[in-house]
């Protein structure tokens, strides 16, 4: 297919979803979109964009598969362990018990859910709020569900699987204790105005989609959206390069502090 057809791709998708294909790795997204088409079973860019136009099962299709959601509760267990003896009390001693926290790019919401358990070992819950963001309507939807596999909550520790979760068939379902101090919002990281004032953002294991460029812009506009002395928690498969340049300090390979 001739380059253009794809150029003429990305601008239709924007132009209906806000979604800027140019800050993805093209080879990549290409590939998936491709796919995606011809599981249709329909040929070329503009018949598929004439299809998510007229049919809204389609077009959430479309926006579900664009948005890579794979997740998981307490992902890479030894980094929730360092929030845990580390980051949470040294925000706690530094900013107090009304902590800002985002969870940005939060999938199904087992990241945010996770960070209620996990800051509930230091704080009651009544004082634990966190804000979580996707651009998928579908998988906040989800997410305020609260339904999720025996694999996904695999890593949760013992007592909190215990207290917070109930089986339901195959599946387990969070508490309303926990949904109810989690704020979910729609939200585009490549367009709307980010969060301010906050001591903690977490955005893990989704940047890695993103070109260099749109990746900078988001570490930057992050640092912005942090308290001085607030941390950034990126995910196992992300670095900040140039992190002295943007005036982060880096506390560890995943836990990066506004200066």
């Amino acid at each position: 297919m001739p380059v253009y057809d794809y150029e003429y791709f990305k601008g239709a998708v924007f132009e209906l979803t806000q979604i800027d294909l140019n800050a993805y790795k093209e080879k990549q997204m290409k590939r998936r979109i491709d796919t995606l088409i011809g599981k249709n079973g329909i040929t070329g860019y503009e018949k598929y964009i004439q299809l998510l136009k007229c049919n809204r099962e389609k077009f959430d299709e479309f926006v579900n598969y664009l948005t890579i959601n794979v997740s998981e509760f307490y992902r890479n267990p030894e980094q929730w362990e360092l929030l845990d003896k580390e980051i949470f009390p040294e925000l706690i001693r530094r900013f107090g018990k009304n902590l800002k926290i985002w969870s940005a790019a939060c999938s199904t919401g087992d990241e945010p859910y996770s960070l209620v358990m996990a800051l509930s070992k230091h704080l009651p819950l009544s004082q634990i709020k966190i804000i979580a963001t996707d651009i998928d309507k579908q998988v906040i939807a989800k997410a305020k569900t609260g339904l999720y596999s025996e694999k996904s909550i695999l890593s949760v520790p013992k007592e909190l699987k215990a207290k917070y979760f109930t089986q339901i068939g195959p599946s387990y379902q969070i508490s309303k204790e926990i949904k109810a101090r989690v704020e979910f919002r729609q939200h585009n990281l490549l367009k709307d105005a980010f969060e301010s004032n906050c001591d903690l953002i977490v955005c893990r294991n989704v940047l890695i989609y993103f070109t260099e460029e749109a990746k900078e812009e988001i570490f930057r506009k992050f640092y912005h959206s942090l308290k001085p002395g607030g941390s950034l928690f990126i995910g196992s498969t992300e670095q900040i390069i140039n992190y002295k340049e943007m005036n982060y300090r880096r506390k560890n390979s995943f836990f990066y502090e506004h200066i």
